[in-house]
């Protein structure tokens, strides 16, 4: 399998990095540990734990949810916004198709998207500039402004 990352300046572009992975289970730590290797020269004020945590369900939900005919990739890209750090994570699923949902205390699945909305300042799905979802959160006061 051929993963890829890309690293940007932060002075070039508001664009800190970028990585192609596989929808396979194995993407999703890996999507955690090169997030955290390639943010952490950027020394953001917000936590990683709590980045690397959102990425990991997001990486998760696209693993499981997303759909194509043709053979397909989950981007992950990371921006640095003023003071803010967004990140994004498309695949080729449905927009539609991406709602919090309330599960019972027993259901085994279903609390992806409460865990993100508790820990990131805002998040939000749309139509990806590459066809499918973007699912995208924000960490404010990452970096001075």
């Amino acid at each position: 399998m051929t993963y890829t990352l890309d690293r940007y300046p932060c002075e070039e572009s508001p664009r800190l990095g970028a990585m192609t992975l596989h929808p396979v289970a194995e993407s999703v730590p890996r999507a955690r540990r090169w997030f955290r290797k390639f943010i952490t020269p950027y020394d953001p004020a917000c936590s990683v734990d709590d980045c690397v945590l959102v990425i990991s369900e997001l990486v998760t939900n696209a693993v499981v949810h997303g759909r194509s005919d043709e053979p397909w990739v989950i981007r992950v890209e990371w921006f640095r916004e003023g003071g803010s750090l967004r990140v994004e994570v498309h695949n080729p699923g449905l927009p539609e198709n991406v709602r919090r949902r309330c599960p019972d205390a027993d259901d085994a699945h279903g609390r992806g998207l409460l865990l993100v909305d508790s820990v990131a300042d805002s998040w939000h799905a749309d139509t990806s500039r590459f066809g499918g979802t973007v699912v995208s959160f924000r960490m404010s006061d990452a970096w001075p402004s």
